[in-house]
């Protein structure tokens, strides 16, 4: 299947109201026309709000895929969601979570990045969709997305193909590693320690005690 970049999106941190007290998040993003910078750090006119949770060299670029927009429409009984609904930078065509591999490295127009990790849901994409409880159920439903790691800077633009470049041999996708710590698989938590070194000190965490249960 070839995989496409439908939409890029951005947006800056603004000051919002929800549920009686001031936000400021950047979950909000719009699409934009023609070409955009991936630089090292963000999308050109993209910034994130709160860098302890989003952002930075392994959170540079978050990336979702449109298939689970349908999905997401039905689990929430909403006739069409809007651009960007989930705070993405990308949406994009397949790249479904079980489909993509923790070190990928894909070209995405001139730019190259590489796969880092899922995405864990913050009380914000609540904010997003003016619902606490979808943070939750974004979780249990296991579509989650991923970050990218920019590691050759370049533009890219809605058009673009996603080329795959390079996959590791250790084959853990984005949607196994959320399987591992949700259902607390032992093995699992213990071969992705050992095969993701460098995965962030939160997916440490989570593998850590996934591998430490008794009896899985």
């Amino acid at each position: 299947m070839l995989s496409e970049i439908l939409q890029v999106c951005v947006g800056r941190p603004r000051e919002i109201s929800f549920e009686g007290k001031p936000v400021t998040t950047s979950i909000f993003k719009s699409p934009v026309n023609g070409e955009v910078f991936a630089a090292y750090s963000n999308l050109d006119g993209d910034r994130q709000a709160d860098l302890t949770v989003h952002g930075g060299r392994d959170k540079a670029i978050y990336v979702y895929s449109q298939d689970y927009y349908a999905l997401w429409a039905s689990d929430l009984n909403v006739p069409v969601l809007e651009p960007a609904q989930f705070g993405e930078n990308l949406t994009v065509s397949g790249c479904q979570d079980a489909d993509i591999i923790i070190g990928d490295r894909y070209r995405m127009g001139s730019a190259e990045v590489v796969v880092t990790q899922p995405r864990i849901p913050c009380f914000k994409l609540g904010v997003r969709f003016n619902n606490k409880l979808l943070p939750k159920l974004f979780w249990e439903k296991g579509r989650l997305g991923f970050y990218l790691r920019v590691t050759k800077e370049g533009v890219l633009k809605s058009g673009d193909a996603i080329e795959l470049l390079e996959r590791p041999k250790h084959n853990i996708s984005v949607w196994d590693l959320w399987r591992t710590v949700i259902e607390e698989d032992r093995p699992g938590a213990a071969r992705a320690l050992n095969d993701l070194a460098h995965i962030d000190d939160g997916w440490k965490k989570r593998l850590k005690i996934a591998a430490s249960k008794p009896g899985t």
